[in-house]
């Protein structure tokens, strides 16, 4: 029998285990208006197969200790089976039997943000396949040449097709660079990371949070060049020793994080104001307040951390 995760905008429903949040599936009776059938609806869409990190990983890329070890393990050999995705309002539409959904039920939808941090990463990529593809649905019912209404591709491909000038639309994928840059303490030799306050995380009651530089790719650009001219136009620095790293994809809106590392060659911080609040050199050993387990940006931090033997 079928199963589908439940989406509402850039959250899912979960229900609560004892070790936290974990997605839902429901099941997709024969009696759901044949639902397992129609790979693909606006609303309802069929989610690829997810596969676990250790497919390219090295042996080496898991935790120190026992506990770590054991997470690590999890998070990197979790294979995210073919399944499929659909919004409530569509599963409401289409008398799909939900779970009482209420927190207090043990049912209620959770932002992806918040699952990231503790989800495999297999299936957080899986749920990020979903919002992206339900989000591309919703955004080209409608054909961008002639505006004439669109359907979706037959045999199940991934596009949506207008009838009238056969302009077929299929998922965009954005690449963004984000780049950790490092340098020796001018002073003492320790180990140093750039890290940025962007306006963007907003003014809260916590410590500001800092990040890594990071934008989009333009047209024409190398990712290299990307990276070269991102750190220039926001901290006006030049780097060298550009390295790809990692990638994730990203939901908000529909992003694929390519992830370097460089190091600092000259110049001085100037901020582009409109960008960042603040940045700065920070010794690894006395970081401010930073991106949660579960992002590339603090994928990207732990390993310089590790490098210098330091356990954030």
């Amino acid at each position: 029998m079928a199963h589908a995760f439940v989406l509402s905008d850039d959250s899912i429903l979960c229900r609560q285990m004892p070790d936290g949040w974990w997605p839902l599936q429901v099941q997709l009776s024969p009696d759901s208006n044949d639902l397992s059938e129609q790979a693909y609806q606006v609303g309802h869409v069929t989610l690829h197969e997810s596969l676990a990190p250790n497919h390219w990983l090295s042996d080496d890329s898991t935790g120190n200790d026992a506990d770590d070890m054991v997470d690590a393990n999890m998070a990197h050999s979790f294979t995210a089976q073919a399944t499929s995705a659909m919004t409530y309002d569509y599963a409401v539409a289409h008398n799909v039997t939900l779970p009482i959904i209420a927190e207090s039920s043990g049912n209620t939808f959770v932002p992806y943000r918040k699952l990231m941090t503790h989800l495999p990463v297999a299936l957080s990529d899986q749920i990020s396949q979903a919002i992206q593809l339900l989000s591309w649905q919703a955004d080209t019912q409608f054909c961008s040449r002639c505006a004439s209404p669109t359907v979706h591709a037959s045999q199940g491909e991934r596009a949506m097709v207008c009838p009238v000038c056969r302009l077929r639309q299929y998922p965009r994928v954005q690449p963004c660079v984000i780049t950790a840059i490092t340098r020796p303490n001018p002073v003492t030799g320790e180990m140093q990371i750039l890290l940025a306050h962007h306006h963007r995380h907003g003014q809260q009651n916590l410590p500001p949070m800092y990040g890594l530089i990071a934008g989009f790719v333009e047209v024409g650009e190398s990712l290299e060049h990307a990276v070269v001219r991102e750190v220039a136009e926001e901290v006006n620095i030049s780097v060298s020793d550009i390295r790809y790293v990692s990638s994730q994809p990203w939901p908000f809106p529909s992003n694929l994080m390519l992830g370097f590392r460089a190091s600092y060659a000259s110049g001085d911080i100037i901020l582009q104001e409109d960008e960042l609040a603040h940045a700065d050199f920070f010794d690894l050993s006395n970081l401010p307040r930073i991106p949660p387990k579960g992002s590339i940006a603090r994928d990207l931090i732990d390993q310089v951390a590790k490098e210098q033997n330091i356990d954030l």
